[in-house]
């Protein structure tokens, strides 16, 4: 299966277990990659072949930052959900969401929570159920 990978899109937003997580908030960063068909893309050269990505991006940029989760990994799932259920085209997506300021009493690089999510029966050549 073909792919488009994101990277490193940086979002302020106020998920955590914490109430001061919630109220002041931190940066996110989040990795996605969209599977699906892109030889018809490729071919034809035509932006309704593919997935606007911008558009992608933005819809993760509203989950993140107009909502508010305890758990990166039930932020990573919303975002995962979201873009299946908006993008019928794409087949299945990897989502990492990396919270580089956990409130831990450590000095570490951030954690990260990593899904992939597959579209039920989706026909792999063409992305459509």
């Amino acid at each position: 299966m073909d792919k488009i990978t994101m990277k490193g899109m940086s979002f302020f937003g106020n998920h955590g277990v914490f109430p001061e997580e919630n109220k002041l908030g931190q940066r996110y960063v989040v990795d996605t990659t969209l599977h699906m068909p892109l030889d018809e893309a490729g071919r034809t050269d035509a932006l309704e072949e593919t997935v606007n990505y911008a558009e992608v991006c933005e819809l993760i940029r509203r989950i993140v930052e107009e909502r508010t989760y305890k758990l990166i990994e039930a932020l990573a799932e919303n975002i995962a959900s979201e873009v299946l259920s908006t993008y019928t085209g794409i087949h299945a997506i990897t989502v990492c969401v990396h919270k580089p300021n956990p409130p831990v009493a450590i000095q570490f690089d951030g954690v990260s929570a990593e899904i992939y999510r597959k579209r039920a029966s989706c026909n792999e050549r063409t992305g459509r159920g």
